[in-house]
């Protein structure tokens, strides 16, 4: 039996697959959340599984899947990448024993959102999948998994590593099918020690047009030097994501600190760093924008996304 394994830009709601997977990160994020309000509006608690657990259900129309599995998760900050690839697996595993049958599986992708290096988080949510086949532990029926994002930037990202990762000799050209065997050398590693691989932390605001400044500008780059590049909104999660950020920064190789627009998180951030004595490289791209406590600090000043790709490529070989 092959497996294709696909990414589709595409809206979750009007995708059409057997069964949608989701987390339930004991909090309702995103996808899920638009998920579990069209299904149970007024009953979330049963679509709300424990770590470890999970709630099945019929999609009754109200979307285009005809199944919907939650499967509980730990709480946002503490879904890692091992995380990410032990959801993935228990997921094919849970299908194998209530919906065999099952032939065309969707998910999303895991942990951008909330700071984690995208292509070691979807080769982690791909290490899993492969886990679950390789063990004989997915649905019989199984054909087709489709990792569905919306965002059509990242999609194409998402097909590029697929492309990239998984051996040619098994990959059919137009639909990347792969029989069951264990993660190619590339991938079995992602989310086993994740975590302990060197990392930079960006500090940076999160907006539309400082979009492309992170991908091709500062990702790229520290993705090509050899490094995890992970950000967090500190704008959007409190709390307890706060251990994860103190955490990231504590034991990152550098951190880079976009101080365009005088964002104070980002101000925080860098002085948490110094208060940790982190190797911190600041960056702006309008130098009269720099507040009195950072003018005297060495920053680095960009023109526009080449010229910091290419500034900060040379930093980085100096790091390492």
């Amino acid at each position: 039996m092959s497996l294709t394994l696909s990414i589709e830009c595409a809206d979750i709601v009007d995708f059409t697959c057997d069964v949608l997977v989701l987390k339930y990160a004991q909090a309702f994020y995103g996808a899920d959340a638009l998920v579990a309000n069209l299904l149970r509006p007024n009953r979330l608690e049963s679509v709300s599984p424990r770590p470890s657990k999970y709630a099945l259900l019929s999609s009754e129309g109200k979307l285009a899947a005809k199944n919907v599995l939650f499967v509980g998760v730990l709480s946002l900050y503490r879904f890692d990448y091992g995380q990410i690839r032990e959801f993935s697996s228990y997921s094919l595993q849970v299908l194998a024993q209530q919906m065999p049958n099952a032939e065309h599986v969707a998910m999303t992708m895991h942990g951008i959102g909330y700071g984690l290096d995208e292509k070691e988080a979807f080769l982690a949510q791909l290490a899993g999948l492969f886990d679950a086949t390789h063990a004989g532990i997915a649905p019989s029926s199984l054909t087709r998994i489709t990792i569905v994002e919306k965002n059509q930037g990242r999609a194409s990202r998402l097909k590029q590593i697929l492309e990239k990762n998984l051996p040619s000799e098994t990959i059919s050209e137009k639909q990347n099918q792969v029989p069951p065997f264990s993660p190619p050398s590339k991938i079995a590693s992602a989310g086993l020690q994740s975590n302990t691989k060197p990392h930079i932390f960006v500090a940076m605001p999160f907006s539309e047009e400082m979009e492309d400044v992170f991908i091709f500008g500062i990702q790229g780059p520290v993705n090509a030097a050899g490094f995890l590049c992970e950000r967090v909104d500190m704008a959007t999660f409190t709390g307890d994501i706060l251990t994860r950020i103190k955490s990231r920064i504590e034991t990152a190789a550098l951190i880079v600190a976009d101080l365009t627009g005088a964002n104070p998180n980002v101000y925080l951030e860098v002085g948490y760093a110094w208060g940790k004595d982190r190797p911190t490289l600041l960056l702006t791209k309008k130098s009269d924008e720099l507040k009195f406590d950072v003018r005297g600090q060495r920053c680095l000043v960009y023109k526009n996304i080449a010229d910091l790709a290419k500034k900060l490529e040379a930093d980085l070989a100096a790091l390492n």
